[in-house]
């Protein structure tokens, strides 16, 4: 009894001494943050639409014959006055994790941007181009990719997004951020079950789902608009198989609403919509899908959970982290050689995935993750529920592709997802769960304290510069 006395104690004011160093050091930053301007912020969007038929992304292999409506980067930067954050939304369906650490790769050594503070996501529409290597893809659907990989289009994408950022950093002005939560009906799981209990493609009312809109707004000072940041899970297939028109999908059209009723560009982010379709899928034109409709069904709701948004602060602090999570491969399963880095061989012989996912803390009230994945929503869901954070969101498509990841009661109904496209097995959910969790309840404030130590030198040294 003694013994755990003590050790109550110990941990109690270890604790206390966590939390009033954090209060000291955020206090210092905001000392920082207001000598070197304030929070800052900037969007930029550039249309990415070719002008000549290209391979489309997402179904079988085919060429596109014209554009239902355009796609394109969104770009928007964020700066505290001691570091900067860029998030990308594009409207392509995947790319492989070695295009995006190509990109970001340059970003560092012309910008001098870290990784960490580069996220490039994808809205997931499947009527878009093709973009770079195929990855994972070209292991689990090569018959896909018997033609070339397409280095003009490619080319353009990636200048165009290295420009809109330098575009963005050129554009950056004296900010304010509010964040809220909506709620929408547009999606459904579309794992449906027959009698056998296994799943197949269709719609299942009684499958886990994700309805949550996770928003934030960035503004001026003077309270008026720079951008809307929507996060929501939802497969870009309204279109089918069947269209051969460039599209943004629902992503895009309920962007562009969006757009038209603020004044300011809307950045769809995708969640874990591995599970989960539009109400109406793989329809063969866009009236057949009621593409139009989706205005209504999620660019309304989204424009509700804006207005719900009634307050905005200026007083704001990021920090980033990364963790790399590495679980079981599927047996006999090959593997691109460009895709090494994501490849761990034990030393029983046994292959592993590694999966990057990182982290965006904005003050104490947001904590984002993402991974380059198609999540089942229920696992998303289970760590919003676990996070110590008020708004905790997946960022999902985001840097690369490495497949589906699915929950682990759903590999007895097999299908698609599970035994088509997934690299993992099915212990996957929890290797992946836990660690995640683990970061957000501790390591994350951890990070904040040390971070905030470097942010204090990386300050200090500034202003001495000046001096």
């Amino acid at each position: 009894m003694i013994i755990m006395k003590y050790r109550f104690k110990f941990f109690i004011t270890v604790f206390l001494i966590l939390i009033v160093e954090l209060a000291i050091a955020q206090r210092t930053v905001s000392d920082i943050v207001m000598k070197e301007g304030g929070f800052r912020a900037s969007v930029v969007k550039i249309d990415i639409t070719p002008d000549v038929p290209k391979m489309l992304l997402g179904y079988a292999a085919r060429k596109s014959t014209g554009v239902h409506d355009h796609i394109f980067h969104r770009i928007v930067a964020l700066d505290d006055g001691v570091k900067q954050f860029f998030l990308v939304s594009s409207d392509i369906c995947v790319v492989s994790p070695s295009e995006y650490d190509h990109v970001a790769l340059i970003l560092k050594n012309q910008l001098g941007i870290d990784p960490l503070d580069f996220w490039w996501s994808l809205t997931h529409t499947h009527s878009a181009p093709e973009v770079g290597v195929p990855g994972l893809p070209e292991i689990f659907m090569g018959d896909r990719y018997k033609h070339e990989v397409d280095t003009a289009y490619t080319s353009m994408v990636e200048r165009s997004l290295i420009n809109g950022i330098i575009e963005a950093r050129e554009k950056l002005v004296r900010a304010k951020l509010g964040v809220g939560w909506g709620f929408s009906k547009a999606n459904i799981n579309r794992r449906a079950w027959d009698i056998d209990g296994k799943a197949i493609g269709g719609m299942n009312p009684d499958g886990p789902v994700d309805r949550k809109i996770g928003l934030m707004r960035l503004d001026k000072e003077d309270g008026t608009p720079i951008a809307l940041i929507a996060n929501y899970a939802m497969h870009g297939t309204v279109l089918g198989p069947s269209n051969m028109e460039i599209s943004a999908d629902a992503q895009g059209i309920v962007s562009e609403y969006v757009e038209q009723k603020t004044g300011v560009p809307l950045l769809f982010i995708n969640g874990a919509a591995g599970n989960l379709a539009p109400i109406y899928s793989v329809y063969p034109n866009p009236k057949a899908g009621h593409l139009g409709q989706f205005r209504v069904l999620l660019g309304d709701k989204i424009l509700e959970a804006n207005k719900r948004i009634t307050s905005s602060v200026d007083s704001i602090k990021l920090f980033t982290g990364a963790i790399t999570i590495e679980t079981p491969r599927k047996a006999n399963l090959d593997w691109p050689s460009y895709l090494d880095k994501y490849n761990k061989v034990t030393k029983a012989g046994d292959n592993l995935v590694r999966v990057p996912v990182r982290f965006l803390k904005i003050n104490q009230d947001v904590a984002i993750w993402s991974a380059p994945l198609e999540l089942f929503c229920e696992i998303s869901n289970g760590i919003r529920e676990r996070s110590p954070f008020p708004f905790t969101f997946y960022y999902g498509y985001t840097n690369g592709w490495l497949g589906y990841l699915p929950s682990e009661k759903e590999w007895k109904h097999g299908g698609y997802e599970v035994e088509g496209v997934s690299p993992f097995t099915i212990s996957v959910e929890k290797d992946f769960t836990e660690p995640i969790v683990s970061y957000l309840q501790s390591e994350l404030i951890r990070k904040d304290i040390a971070q905030t130590k470097d942010s204090l030198k990386k300050g200090n040294s500034k202003s001495k510069q000046r001096k």
